[in-house]
């Protein structure tokens, strides 16, 4: 019986120490963001890197106001500070275009693109995601 108690208490003790040892799951909206270098110390503007992909044609380099011409009204339409993120679904898929300054006090254009599988979250290919959503 001692046995038994010690190793409930141990139990207990080592399930409130530290976790389970497993790495956090990526939510869509961690997994949905592009990669974000920190600023300058010196408060310099930082141009974003662009994404260079097949597929993004039209896409990357274009004004929220030419997307939502080929795309729609956004799902999602976020703005922060001069970046800005566009969601557009369709029934098997999301993209999120998010849209950056390539200059300082420039207008944001797309520099980077997401795309999942509207369920469960899954990969899926960008320009097919593109093309699916510009059919509906």
């Amino acid at each position: 019986m001692r046995k038994l108690a010690a190793l409930l208490s141990a139990l207990a003790i080592s399930a409130c120490a530290g976790g389970s040892g497993t790495a956090p799951a990526r939510t869509a909206s961690t997994a949905a963001r592009p990669p974000v270098s920190a600023p300058p110390s010196n408060g310099a503007f930082r141009p974003p890197q662009v994404m260079r992909q097949r597929g993004l044609d039209g896409v990357i380099g274009a004004r929220a106001t030419t997307l939502t011409a080929r795309f729609g009204s956004a799902r999602i339409d976020l703005a922060e500070g001069d970046a800005r993120k566009l969601q557009f679904s369709s029934d098997r898929c999301v993209l999120d275009i998010f849209l950056y300054p390539l200059e300082a006090g420039s207008e944001p254009v797309a520099t980077h693109v997401d795309a999942r599988l509207r369920s469960g979250g899954g990969e899926v290919d960008r320009a097919a995601c593109i093309a699916e959503i510009e059919r509906r």
